[in-house]
């Protein structure tokens, strides 16, 4: 099985203009911080963390922890896991909702990476407007951003990868999130 070590993540998060805000080691395992724009929502947190052994894990810090009846953002959380490939939501253990993907050592290189960071953050976007109730309480619309994404190389360098989930629409029909 090949090996990816800190160093490779380094440099492939160097070559894909992504720069960490922090960045930890203990026991074998390392961590990234990143604060990412999606092409809608800015200043997404990323964490990511590798167990060499295993795999790389990406978890997003979605929104605040929940404090509403959980039944109507788990049945959200519940449509938009059948609905997007290869990411799921899931909640810590502090009811922050989180947003996460893994990608197994054997599989995991720069491109790989690079498309798994793009599809988080796509769906970020893809699921701004459901989320405005936990990321923006009491406002109806999420803000505009205010400025060009920071990742928008990252969006145009994995275009193909992504196109299918950048003009997706996800079924608006459900239960209204308040």
């Amino acid at each position: 099985m090949p090996s990816v070590g800190a160093a490779t993540i380094d440099a492939w998060l160097a070559e894909l203009s992504l720069e960490p805000i922090d960045r930890g080691e203990r026991e074998g395992i390392s961590s990234w911080d990143l604060r990412l724009d999606g092409r809608r929502r800015p200043d997404v947190r990323l964490t990511l963390i590798l167990v060499p052994a295993a795999a790389l894990y990406l978890w997003v810090h979605y929104a605040p922890p929940l404090n509403d009846s959980f039944r109507v953002s788990y049945r959200q959380f519940l449509r938009w896991n059948d609905e997007l490939p290869l990411v799921k939501f899931a909640l810590s253990a502090d009811d922050r909702p989180v947003l996460t993907s893994e990608l197994p050592v054997a599989q995991l290189d720069r491109d790989a990476l690079g498309v798994a960071i793009g599809r988080l953050l796509a769906v970020c976007d893809l699921t701004l407007d459901r989320a405005v109730v936990w990321l923006y309480p009491g406002q109806k619309r999420p803000p505009p951003m205010g400025r060009d994404s920071r990742q928008a190389s990252l969006f145009e360098r994995y275009a193909d990868d992504l196109a299918e989930l950048l003009e997706t629409q996800l079924d608006d029909s459900g239960t209204e999130l308040t």
